[in-house]
């Protein structure tokens, strides 16, 4: 395989997790750094894969300390390991955040199933509650898409590594701003 053929081949699996529930790199990890510098990593769910501008897309409670992390250092790197195709992607970049009100936020808050929607009622993520559902109050059709954020990574570095029987393959790719490709090259494993 190529270096072009490997790249174009990671980025279909994360075009296709953003399409499919079942896919492989549907859920991977997002970390940041919290105001302490301590790295602080947690599952998200692909929303968006963009291959062409090489940006991902997920979306997150405003008030979840990710999203502060974020505003705060806005640089991340996004894991995701797929157990059937045996290959990990490390995705570096940067983030830009969208709240409500934004026309981001907005566009994407519609279409959301309703089920989808509840999980951003209640309280600020992280917060102690006396129950484990939610309470009537918080159910409000509106409530949640003031606390309903868009997260979108421009993605600056992909180290793509491909597990095999003999002869694991590792590469690294490096994009400009715009994502156009500037750099490739094999790396050992």
């Amino acid at each position: 395989m190529d270096l072009r053929s490997f790249e174009a081949a990671a980025w279909t699996e994360l075009m296709d997790a953003a399409a499919d529930p079942h896919a492989g790199f549907r859920y991977v990890t997002l970390c940041t750094a919290d105001t302490a510098q301590r790295p602080q990593a947690r599952i998200v769910v692909l929303r968006e894969c963009d291959d062409a501008r090489r940006r991902l897309t997920f979306h997150t409670d405003v008030r979840s300390p990710k999203w502060q992390e974020m505003a705060a250092n806005p640089q991340v790197t996004v894991l995701g390991y797929c157990h059937e195709r045996r290959l990990q992607l490390r995705l570096a970049g940067q983030v830009h955040c969208y709240a409500a009100g934004s026309e981001i936020a907005r566009r994407i808050w519609r279409a959301l199933p309703s089920h989808t929607r509840q999980t951003y009622h209640g309280g600020p993520p992280g917060e102690v509650r006396a129950t484990a559902s939610l309470t009537d109050e918080s159910t409000e059709p509106e409530a949640g898409e003031s606390r309903f954020g868009v997260v979108i990574v421009q993605v600056v570095s992909l180290d793509a590594y491909q597990l095999q029987r003999n002869d694991n393959q590792r590469a690294l790719f490096r994009y400009a701003a715009d994502g156009v490709l500037q750099a490739s090259e094999w790396i050992n494993p």
